[in-house]
């Protein structure tokens, strides 16, 4: 049998191998109105803390992305929701984090009267153009660059 000698420190030279990142399915709501997209920023101190990013959330086991949407609308701004159709499909990895799959989903609130849910630091109706990408999750910013945000 052949044997190497193992210096235990050479084993920091070779990181840990990191199995495939689990996938996230999430339901955005892309909702217009007056020429404004409406967009929702992250609490602070959380995970991409004050980012801004399309409403929506998590799609739980057993829900469709337009009953995730529904719930994911009331819970962050207190009103109901109709989900239209899917308008983009868009998967983006994270580093050191899940893999998203984000569902873009035509939305209609029925209420402008929105009250932010403790997922919501801050909500804002923007004209593309005034769309900073470098302020927008990762996973939205190719979403939002087909709509014409980031074009100069």
């Amino acid at each position: 049998m052949l044997r190497f000698p193992m210096d235990p420190t050479s084993l920091e030279r070779f990181p840990p191998l990191r199995g495939p990142a689990p996938l996230v399915r999430v339901a955005a709501a892309v909702v217009r109105r007056d020429g404004r997209w409406l967009m929702t920023q992250r609490p602070p101190g959380g995970p991409l803390g004050l980012q801004w990013e399309f409403p929506g959330g998590k799609i739980e086991p057993g829900e469709t992305p337009e009953q995730a949407l529904e719930r994911e609308v009331r819970e962050e701004l207190g009103v109901g929701a109709s989900a239209g159709e899917t308008l983009a499909i868009e998967t983006h990895d994270y580093p050191d984090g899940p893999t998203v799959e984000i569902v873009f989903m035509a939305c209609e609130l029925d209420s402008y009267e929105l009250q932010r849910g403790p997922g919501v630091n801050d909500l804002r109706w923007l004209r593309i153009e005034e769309i900073d990408l470098s302020e927008v999750l990762a996973g939205d910013r190719p979403f939002l660059t087909r709509l014409g945000a980031g074009a100069s």
